[in-house]
């Protein structure tokens, strides 16, 4: 089997990279227009990526639905990487997904542990100044969030020497929404055992054993959670919470959450961004009020968990926006940009 060498796989990304920077400065996409349109899912992903590298804080893009936040984070991931030469734990930091919860929180269901693990670790990306493009869908905008203060209060890097007191940490992970239980095999869940803490943080391949000496961590292990064993040795393991919303302190939208840092929006096909956003709020109000009618409420009323709709559709309409239907006005050789992504 032919395999290049590392020096035939660094000429080809440095190609890649110029052409790519190329068909950006040559097109204008680091400067979006109001209106940018006739464009593939790929070449909008390009845009995106393009108009971020351009900007400071974060690139919010809201798309429809969670099928679109899927495909245009890999679109946004490739070009991203193809244009910072990044590794691949850069490009997962630096472009998140950001799902809806998918549930009916007037119906006791509560979001599923990866599409929480999702939206927490995207605001705390965003909030910790990682994030550089969030991939949202049009209802993911709609749950009221902590703000970004209190998210990075629950959030801890954890490597060896450092030192806090073994229940400490487990109060922290308490109140950032993980479980106790013993022994330590899914995710969202640690165990304290005297001078040892086992912990299965999200997005982790396995849990993470760490060994204290008073106060102090020694050491730092992935450990398989059928046969106990250690699997090597880590240097450092990031806590990120799993909940994106606290009892105390005060609830914001997400698009205050985001702003607080600088925050540039993108709406793709935003008429049926707009759409879905009604929608969604029309059947979650619908739904609390036939659980009120029949006296089964699971949660609060809609303006305590929610934002109001007509601020997120505000700020929507006046985003840059990036559509497949063609415009005669939109001002880009879109032809260059097709050609190269497609």
């Amino acid at each position: 089997m032919y395999v290049p060498d590392e020096h035939m796989i660094s000429t080809t990304s440095l190609t890649l990279r110029a052409l790519l920077s190329k068909a950006v400065t040559r097109t204008g996409l680091d400067r979006l227009p109001s209106v940018l349109a006739g464009l593939t899912p790929s070449a909008k992903a390009l845009a995106v990526v393009a108009s971020a590298r351009a900007q400071r804080g974060v690139t919010l893009v809201v798309v429809p639905d969670d099928r679109d936040v899927e495909q245009l984070t890999l679109d946004a991931r490739f070009f991203y990487g193809a244009l910072e030469g990044a590794s691949a734990a850069e490009i997962e930091r630096s472009v998140v997904p950001f799902p809806a919860w998918q549930v009916d929180p007037y119906r006791g269901m509560t979001p599923h542990f990866r599409i929480a693990s999702a939206r927490a670790n995207a605001l705390h990306a965003a909030a910790s100044g990682g994030a550089r493009v969030v991939v949202a869908s049009a209802a993911a905008l709609l749950p009221l969030v902590s703000t970004p203060e209190r998210l990075l209060a629950s959030s801890i890097d954890l490597e060896t020497g450092t030192s806090i007191e073994p229940q400490k940490l487990a109060d922290l992970l308490v109140d950032a929404g993980f479980t106790r239980e013993d022994p330590v095999d899914e995710h969202g869940t640690f165990t304290i055992r005297g001078g040892i803490v086992d912990v299965f943080p999200a997005g982790a391949a396995e849990p993470v054993r760490l060994e204290f000496v008073g106060d102090l961590i020694e050491s730092l292990r992935p450990f398989n959670p059928t046969n106990q064993r250690s699997t090597g040795a880590l240097d450092r393991v990031s806590i990120v919470p799993l909940r994106e919303r606290f009892d105390d302190g005060e609830a914001l939208s997400v698009l205050a959450f985001l702003g607080r840092a600088g925050l540039m929006i993108v709406a793709s096909e935003v008429e049926a961004v707009v759409e879905q956003i009604e929608r969604v709020h029309a059947q979650l109000t619908e739904s609390y009020d036939d659980a009120g009618s029949r006296g089964h409420v699971a949660a609060g009323p809609p303006d305590q968990l929610f934002a109001p709709t007509d601020a997120i559709v505000a700020r929507l309409k006046q985003a840059a926006q990036v559509n497949e239907l063609a415009l005669e006005d939109a001002g880009i050789d879109k032809n260059e940009v097709d050609g190269l992504v497609t």
